[in-house]
């Protein structure tokens, strides 16, 4: 019964994910940025949709970051120094089907309060 359950709930989230990015695309102009939120830990990464090329990283484990709201700003705030390295000041968030809310929301956040446009 479990696993029908989680089978349920990952192809649920799959296709949120789907609809999203049938939307949102990004360019080398306005990349498309990425967070991959697991239990433990935040991952972040600008995408050039057009070329098929990752511009920008950055890892929340290497950072000896956790997932919550404190690590999100920090992660956020070591990306937008990655971001601004490479001249992008503005991006397209992509919250990969998830909610607007905690972590998400203060990743974005954070980003904004370095000067990187959503």
């Amino acid at each position: 019964m479990r696993t029908k359950l989680l089978k349920q709930k990952n192809a649920l989230k799959a296709r949120r994910i789907r609809r999203v990015r049938g939307k949102i695309s990004g360019t080398a102009e306005t990349p498309r940025v990425a967070l991959f939120k697991s239990n433990r830990h935040l991952y972040a990464q600008a995408i050039d949709d057009v070329n098929g090329v990752t511009l920008a990283s950055v890892d929340g484990r290497k950072l000896g970051e956790k997932a919550n709201i404190e690590a999100a700003k920090n992660v956020a705030r070591a990306f937008a120094d990655a971001l601004k390295a490479k001249d992008i000041t503005k991006v397209v968030y992509d919250r990969r089907g998830n909610l607007y809310h905690g972590v998400v929301a203060a990743f974005a956040e954070a980003l904004r309060e370095n000067e990187i446009t959503l």
